[in-house]
């Protein structure tokens, strides 16, 4: 696997070091604020198995974030496979989640900006799509300044949250490779 370095990060794979890390910010109840619940020490260590899993079968992934000076880990960003039910699924998403530490220094959009060049010089992928609930600002924010547009008619129930859950409804974000070549 491939790492991406920007100006400040780095984007690697998982180390088992990164375990202990990533955990404490799946239970650190800023960074789930918008997740359906924190995540205990096994579900995570799962999920970073299912994130080398993918790695492995579609040659991109979740890369875990760590500061280039001190290779400190901050979490996560990279893309997804996503294939829940959705009429825009079966896609490609961009996601990030960042220790609350690394909240406000825009490592989020740097890392995020590195990803999407990744995806369509080096994966030959033709669009992107991240979404969120409507509260979650910063996110937004992030999709906005790495120049993907909402998508005014993709709002969505996501199908792995009960509908009457707050949670449930996401805005639907995108980019392709050609809006990407004019940034």
């Amino acid at each position: 696997m491939e790492s991406i370095e920007t100006e400040r990060l780095i984007l690697r794979e998982w180390r088992p070091e990164d375990l202990a890390h990533f955990a404490a910010m799946n239970q650190d109840s800023r960074v789930m604020e918008w997740m359906p619940k924190p995540l205990t020490e096994s579900e995570t260590a799962l999920m970073i198995e299912h994130i080398k899993a993918h790695f492995k079968k579609h040659g991109f992934g979740l890369f875990a974030c760590v500061l280039k000076d001190s290779s400190k880990f901050i979490g996560y960003v990279g893309l997804k496979l996503q294939d829940f039910e959705a009429p825009f699924t079966p896609c490609i998403e961009i996601g990030w989640r960042l220790a609350y530490e690394a909240w406000g220094k825009g490592y989020a959009t740097e890392a995020a900006r590195a990803v999407l060049k990744a995806a369509f010089e080096n994966y030959g992928l033709q669009e992107i799509v991240s979404f969120t609930v409507p509260m979650n600002d910063r996110s937004i924010k992030v999709m906005e300044k790495i120049g993907m547009v909402r998508d005014l008619q993709g709002d969505f129930h996501h199908t792995k949250i009960s509908q009457d859950d707050p949670l449930s409804l996401h805005l639907l974000y995108r980019i392709n490779k050609e809006q990407h070549g004019k940034l």
